[in-house]
């Protein structure tokens, strides 16, 4: 997949390197609490809600912490006085970098995030200057040893996925938002467990880069994960498979 592989792959590369534990319960139950806020707390009638409690169950979050943070999104209990954010920069050798967080403080959180771009050769930049050049797909990622390629491509594209990407250790569906719970439902049915599954922000165009801009790209992606406000980042950069087994050595 070298040269041409999504960002949901080289996220998926990149946690072979690190080994990072999933995300903390404050991050999940905060992206609980805005996805009741914003789409209220039927997850019937709730897409973005669903995926949240889906990844926090994924996490080992107990049932009364998820159920707590759906009140408190929905008002029937306070503390759910957060909002959505996108920070938006660039990076080392000019990709582009998304930010998406959700803070009570907007002004501290901003502070906190332009550091970080600064701290690792990147900037800050204004609200959509590089929003333009991304969609919103949902990415399903499985491993390559629970099925054989025309089996994904069989069963992803009967349930109404856009595309199917193969390679040595996984499969790689994307589909439209609308199209992804029912996509995702069809590979479960079928007795298929996903490696992760969650709605992405996929760029129109990639870039490729080396080894120095690789490892310095991977840790700017490593510190904004870190902040502790910050729920997702998306970017444009490519690893190509021989670069990435470098670093995986390091």
């Amino acid at each position: 997949m070298s040269g041409h592989s999504k960002w949901s792959t080289i996220k998926h590369k990149k946690a072979a390197l690190d080994a990072k534990r999933g995300k903390s319960w404050s991050k999940l139950g905060r992206a609980i609490m805005m996805a009741a806020k914003t789409g209220g707390g039927n997850v019937n009638d709730n897409p973005r809600l669903r995926l949240a409690i889906d990844k926090a169950k994924s996490d080992n979050m107990p049932k009364d912490t998820i159920a707590k943070a759906i009140k408190k999104g929905t008002g029937e209990l306070e503390g759910g006085n957060y909002e959505d954010v996108l920070y938006e920069g660039y990076g080392p050798g000019g990709v582009a970098m998304m930010c998406q967080a959700v803070t009570d403080n907007r002004n501290r959180t901003g502070a906190e995030i332009k550091k970080i771009f600064e701290l690792r050769g990147g900037n800050l930049g204004s609200s959509n200057c590089v929003a333009f050049q991304f969609h919103q797909k949902g990415v399903i990622v499985v491993a390559s040893d629970t099925a054989t390629e025309d089996q994904m491509m069989e069963i992803a594209l009967e349930a109404g996925a856009d595309d199917v990407t193969s390679s040595e250790t996984i499969h790689e569906v994307v589909t439209a938002p609308d199209a992804f719970q029912g996509v995702k439902d069809a590979i479960v049915a079928a007795g298929i467990e996903p490696v992760s599954a969650e709605l992405s922000m996929i760029a129109e165009n990639e870039i490729t880069l080396d080894l120095s801009a690789a490892r310095k790209a991977l840790k700017l992606v490593d510190a904004l994960e870190d902040q502790d406000d910050v729920d997702a980042v998306y970017s444009n950069f490519d690893i190509p498979d021989d670069v990435m087994a470098v670093l995986a050595k390091e």
